[in-house]
């Protein structure tokens, strides 16, 4: 091929502007899982988003978010307000050496947690800019494994949905093409729990694919024996039954039961995962892109859990995670949250238990006006071209 008709790349293309937003979700009836009936938490009633808006000199253009529930909204906002300015004037493309940079800025507060949720939108944005520009869905940019995920549903099975509702919103999930339904248990009343996962494998049958999620209520010795009793319902797997940091309870449950142990979510960092990994603590891992600080570290966890040769389901955000799941070599899960749907102009599609990839560049979303009138605060950095 001749050089001259090679596409011309914007090789010297610089940052010139960014917008901070910090939006709230607001969530139609109030979330109840195990924390809030064990008492440590209470029921949530929205979601904190912060979304990171970029444009270069030339114009392209790129979006990112992060998230925090029931806390920390503030101070994500905050922090990206202070470490913004390091992005102004430098190469998009260089994205490793800009999370970095970030990562530094903030050094002082550390290399996880809302740190690095913080540093995450910008990294999600940076990407999508990328992606954009090569006129590709993020996941082609990857490389792509599928075109199609399979995905279950979380939204219709909290603990504070009735039983008999809870029976009706699974067939509901099903009818409408999501592949799998997941449960919340880990009730101070472990009859409840089993109350609750008998009625649903009854009344949907053999053939749905099941979870449940104890979001890390249960010791040690409550784990062991809920483990035994789930083994009859034949479930894809059991999602934090013991504290998220307690790698050798997990290791423990993983090697007893034949029902896979699914930690990971409430990671904060790739080296998290990376301990967590080395333990054997998992079967299924459900890194958060937004919460291990972008998609850059996100990479860096399914690297090693490909490695260990693990299942892969991420947690939350499903409208990023569809991507990057589709990436991954084995077949992953991904999470159905309708919740975020009304932060974006477009929806993602579902059928016969999988959902699509966007093919539109890059994440294939845009900010809703919705969004817009839920921000409650923004900063903008730089100057818009």
């Amino acid at each position: 091929m001749n050089a001259s008709a090679l596409p011309v790349l914007a090789a010297d293309d610089r940052i010139a502007w960014l917008r901070i937003s910090s939006c709230y979700l607001p969530l139609a009836t109030p979330i109840s899982d195990a924390k809030v009936l064990t008492g440590r938490q209470k029921p949530m009633t929205e979601v904190a988003m912060l979304f990171v808006e970029l444009q270069t000199e030339q114009g392209a253009e790129g979006l990112g978010f992060s998230y925090s529930k029931r806390a920390g909204g503030p101070g994500q906002f905050a922090h990206a307000c202070e470490i913004a300015p390091a992005l102004l004037g430098e190469d998009p493309s260089d994205i490793g050496k800009l999370w970095d940079k970030l990562c530094w800025a903030g050094a002082s507060v550390g290399r996880s947690g809302l740190s690095t949720q913080a540093i995450g939108a910008f990294d999600v944005a940076l990407w999508d800019l990328k992606a954009r520009r090569a006129g590709l869905p993020l996941a082609k940019l990857l490389g792509a494994h599928r075109d199609s995920v399979r995905c279950y549903n979380t939204s219709g099975g909290f603990l504070h949905t009735p039983l008999e509702q809870l029976l009706v919103n699974a067939a509901a999930s099903v009818e409408r093409g999501i592949g799998g339904i997941k449960l919340k248990v880990g009730q101070p009343d472990r009859a409840l729990d089993i109350r609750r996962v008998e009625a649903v494998r009854k009344h949907l049958g053999d053939g749905v694919p099941i979870m449940v999620d104890a979001n890390q209520q249960w010791d040690r010795p409550t784990a062991q024996r809920m483990c035994r009793i789930f083994e009859s319902f034949d479930l894809v797997w059991i999602e934090e039954p013991h504290d998220a940091y307690d790698h050798e309870g997990h290791t423990a449950l993983a090697a007893a039961f034949d029902t896979p142990i699914a930690p990971g979510e409430m990671l904060t960092s790739a080296a998290e995962h990376g301990d967590l990994i080395r333990h054997r603590a998992a079967d299924y891992l459900m890194p958060d892109a937004p919460r291990v600080g972008g998609i850059t570290p996100f990479l860096k966890v399914a690297a090693q859990a490909e490695h260990a040769g693990l299942m892969l389901a991420p947690h939350f955000a499903m409208e990023l995670h569809v991507h990057l799941a589709a990436a991954y070599p084995r077949e992953p899960w991904v999470e159905h949250f309708d919740w975020l749907e009304p932060l974006f102009n477009e929806r993602l599609e579902i059928a016969r238990g999988r959902m699509r990839v966007p093919k539109r560049p890059g994440l294939g979303i845009s900010l809703s006006e919705q969004a817009r009138a839920w921000t409650r605060e923004r900063v903008e950095l730089g100057q818009r071209h």
